[in-house]
């Protein structure tokens, strides 16, 4: 006999942005249907590093959680990145200045595995939210005032008022109804590696983004892990792949094993499991991000971030809005576009200036000399340095990257 149930808010994917918009939504005391087609704990491919943006969003969630993840040996912290040039000089850009390793991180690192299940474990504490897994859910019908949804062996039906898709790079539902598709212009395409025993780890587990000619305008990037570990990757814009006609498998392999900058640190390293590969949709572009009854929510909105490729802190902002929307839809018991498409004005506000600049940014990495001469001059210029270290947190220094100017101070400062 099919199960039916009825809900004013059912949520299609358990990762971290369909996560958090349950649990926003439980700490606004409205229950909700979670479902996932997988059985946490699951892996999900990805470079596994947890920004400060993670961090935020956790702590206006309930900062005790924060506390358990800093506590949990599933991650550990990491205080800031090394960007590499193509001419093979670092510069260490701290999240913070003049940070101080006994105070609390403002990022993390933690295998999606791991990370992802500890939010499930969250959602599992909150009786308002109804956590159903191994139900894939494959056919959407508008009927009146909802959505039917039905499982892949349509043992599942769900009626539902409101539908919150959060289901990822391949989300079925924003392909249907979001007119979502593939546009190697703005998508990239990565590939993922754990090893053990690579050498030259930062002691404060800074990441590292290497940025060799090869690759560009994407990078070759090395996180550290607990236990030893340390994901290994890289990602390139599909159209550049494409073009140049790149395996990526092979080429990260072949820096790997004859790359000056690589090959002793890897001498002794042990490949882990196999080598997977992924799909960034990027939000280089503004897309439409809701609908009739509908919302996408992080990767199933293409909001990946063009320069860093990082789509979690994205993710859980875009949830934590689409659970301020529900509660405003709930309350007014009005689930009209008028209210649901200020969720696209809300997470574009909230993110679209970044990620334009990062979009930006990102054309401008395809200039290895230009590269170069930043981080040659920042290295020798402590008010440059620090000028990019306060990038983090203030967008209008990051906005100064953008304009020629900036390039020629450069050229002719001391």
């Amino acid at each position: 006999m099919k199960n039916l149930l009825n809900t004013n808010v059912c949520i299609i994917g358990a990762g971290p942005g369909g996560a958090v918009t349950a649990l926003f939504l439980a700490k606004a005391g409205i229950s909700c249907i979670l479902i996932d087609k997988a059985v946490f704990p699951r892996d999900k491919i990805c470079g596994d590093a947890l920004s400060g943006k993670v961090v935020s969003v956790l702590n206006k969630l309930d900062p005790t959680i924060i506390e358990r993840l800093n506590t949990s040996p599933i991650q550990i912290n990491s205080w800031g990145i090394n960007f590499i040039a193509p001419n093979f000089k670092e510069l260490k850009i701290p999240f913070k200045m003049n940070y101080d390793v006994n105070n609390s991180p403002i990022g993390f690192i933690a295998k999606r595995l791991d990370f992802d299940n500890f939010l499930v474990n969250e959602v599992r504490k909150q009786p308002l939210i109804n956590f159903i897994e191994g139900n894939e859910i494959i056919d959407f019908v508008f009927k009146n005032d909802g959505w039917k949804l039905s499982s892949l062996a349509n043992e599942l039906n769900i009626h539902t008022k409101l539908l919150i898709a959060a289901d990822g790079a391949h989300s079925i539902f924003a392909k249907r109804f979001g007119n979502t598709k593939v546009e190697p212009e703005h998508y990239c395409a990565g590939i993922r590696a754990y090893y053990k025993g690579v050498k030259d780890l930062d002691k404060d587990n800074f990441i590292e983004l290497i940025f060799f000619e090869e690759f560009l305008p994407g990078y070759f990037w090395i996180f550290p892990l607990p236990d030893g570990q340390a994901n290994v990757g890289v990602a390139m814009r599909s159209d550049i792949i494409s073009k140049r006609k790149i395996n990526l498998k092979k080429s990260m392999l072949d820096a790997i094993e004859n790359n000056p900058l690589l090959k002793e640190r890897f001498k002794d390293a042990v490949l882990k499991e196999d080598i997977k590969g992924f799909g960034l949709p990027l939000g280089s572009k503004k897309r439409k991000i809701s609908g009739k009854n509908f919302m996408l929510v992080g990767d199933a909105a293409s909001l990946i971030d063009p320069f860093s490729g990082e789509g979690i802190g994205n993710a859980m902002k875009s949830g934590m809005i689409a659970a301020q929307i529900t509660e405003k839809c709930i309350s007014l018991n009005n689930y009209r576009q008028e209210i649901i498409q200020q969720y696209d004005t809300e997470v574009y506000n909230k993110l679209w200036s970044e990620l334009n600049l990062s979009s930006k940014m990102q054309k401008l990495v395809n200039y290895p000399k230009l590269f170069n001469l930043v981080v040659n001059k920042a290295n020798k210029n402590k008010v440059l340095r620090e000028t990019i270290i306060c990038m983090f947190d203030d967008l209008d220094i990051r906005e100064k990257l953008k304009h020629p100017s900036f390039y020629l101070k450069l050229i002719f400062s001391d």
